[in-house]
């Protein structure tokens, strides 16, 4: 295999994972390498963790706002939206990224260690009544729904219809969803609509949550308008949902399949922040995010033009040889671990505390109650280059502790 047959752009090749032989061959011999791309202009494949940091944190050269994925998408289409926080640039974004920190630090976040410990007690309970559950809807893609949910301000009647939206989304480029382009921007229109209808109840009468606190903010002394309001919600509801539920499955998947591992961190509990880690370095929710070249610049030796699109592959940052010893190794005891998984810069992960916090309180209680967890079928993965994710994943629980 040689740079020129790598191709890491087919959804198909990710359906057993990343292809990691693929990316392996682009750091050794073509780190920074022009890939073609069907019906596209093409893009650079960035594959090696400093390279990767770098443009991160240079927003000034490589900016967000041109889009985020490797597909250019017409005008209008929502997928590229300019008031959703994540494709936005310096200095908006930091006034922007202020206003909703405020809910996410770590104070405010360990305030709610209780009530998804109670979660996932429940989650857990529910699925030994049944003798087991498709771990990844039942357990990972529960938990994080109803805390994102009760953060943001969302009434629990609505979590099926929330869990639908985010879930088509994710799952645009999987057949199993058959989302149209046209269906997915009905998703995203309709979530914008609740948003909406949420903001007026909330301009109203305000509650302690999340959506309150953006109403009452200000952006150089002005309100949010409704396309910037909706934007965040769209944001915490997509970020704050999928990706800590595919932290949790993979990280549980991957134990599954690293039974040496299962049984270290079984007998050495105090391992769990360190495995967590391990988890998203190992398989990251996210494979990649782009950025846009703003003006002619250099990268690993070769020239950039200004509009060229660049592309992340956090997935293959990861597994850098020159960063991590014996990167293919699953280790819950790796330390230091300089995983690129929430990303690096001023678009760092905003909820990252809340995903680590979530992921520790779920294994605790997944270990400690369901230490012979099983799975009875294969796990079944997301079709998907842009985000890591199972679709299926069957488990019977054994004899739970208490």
């Amino acid at each position: 295999m040689t740079p020129e047959t790598v191709d890491v752009l087919d959804p198909d090749l990710y359906l057993a994972g990343a292809p990691h032989d693929r990316f392996e061959v682009l750091r050794r011999e073509a780190p920074v390498y022009w890939h073609s791309e069907p019906g596209g202009r093409g893009f650079w494949a960035i594959t090696r963790h400093a390279d990767v940091s770098r443009i991160s944190r240079d927003p000034a050269a490589f900016c967000s706002g041109r889009g985020l994925f490797i597909e250019d998408f017409q005008p209008g289409d929502m997928r590229d939206n300019p008031d959703v926080m994540i494709m936005m640039d310096p200095p908006r974004h930091a006034r922007f990224r202020a206003l909703v920190s405020k809910g996410f630090t770590p104070r405010v976040i360990q305030r709610l260690e209780g009530h998804v410990r109670e979660l996932v007690t429940r989650l857990i309970d529910e699925a030994c009544a049944r003798g087991g559950c498709d771990f990844a809807s039942d357990i990972a893609g529960n938990l994080p729904l109803a805390v994102i949910l009760e953060v943001i301000g969302v009434p629990r009647e609505d979590q099926e219809q929330m869990l639908d939206w985010t879930t088509r989304f994710f799952g645009a480029s999987d057949p199993d969803y058959g989302v149209t382009p046209e269906e997915l921007n009905a998703v995203l229109h309709n979530m914008n609509v609740y948003a909406h209808k949420l903001a007026e109840e909330r301009r109203r009468a305000p509650k302690d949550d999340m959506l309150s606190l953006l109403m009452a903010a200000e952006v150089d002394g002005e309100k949010l308008s409704y396309t910037e309001f909706g934007g965040f919600f769209n944001l915490l509801l997509t970020a704050g949902h999928d990706t800590t539920k595919n932290l949790i499955s993979n990280g549980m998947l991957t134990l599954l399949e690293h039974p040496d591992q299962r049984r270290r961190l079984l007998a050495e509990p105090s391992l769990l922040p360190t495995a967590i880690e391990e988890m998203l370095r190992f398989t990251p929710p996210v494979y990649y995010f782009r950025r846009s070249a703003v003006r002619d610049t250099e990268v690993g030796g070769q020239r950039i033009a200004a509009g060229d699109k660049v592309v992340l592959w956090y997935v293959s940052a990861n597994r850098d040889e020159a960063v991590f010893k014996d990167p293919h190794r699953f280790d819950v005891g790796r330390t230091p671990n300089e995983h690129l998984s929430f990303g690096i810069g001023p678009h760092v992960c905003l909820g990252l505390v809340l995903a680590r916090l979530e992921a520790r309180v779920a294994f605790e209680e997944l270990l400690r109650r369901l230490p012979d967890l099983e799975l009875t079928a294969p796990a079944v993965r997301l079709r998907s280059n842009w985000v890591s994710g199972v679709k299926s994943m069957p488990v019977r629980c054994g004899s739970p502790s208490r």
